[in-house]
């Protein structure tokens, strides 16, 4: 049996947390992530993206992945600080 796509109040759904989890590795370029997230997610690079910048703030995704999610928010926060 399959786990649900949505969760309790205080969980994150399954698909948060594979994206979570693609966001997690290290990828050696785009391409095998873009591919990782179509055969996996289903979706498009562009709402994986999304998705994922959503959940930087989501508290549920911090408290599921904290290594992860400081270091993409430390990330996103030097990319908005060089525009």
């Amino acid at each position: 049996m399959s786990e649900p796509e949505t969760a309790g109040e205080g969980e994150l759904s399954a698909r948060d947390r594979a994206v979570l989890e693609i966001a997690a590795r290290t990828w050696t370029g785009p391409g095998p992530r873009e591919r990782a997230v179509r055969e996996r997610l289903g979706i498009s690079p562009t709402a994986y993206f999304q998705q994922l910048n959503a959940l930087l703030d989501d508290p549920r995704a911090l408290r599921h992945d904290p290594v992860t999610v400081n270091r993409l928010r430390a990330a996103r926060a030097q990319h908005r600080a060089s525009r």
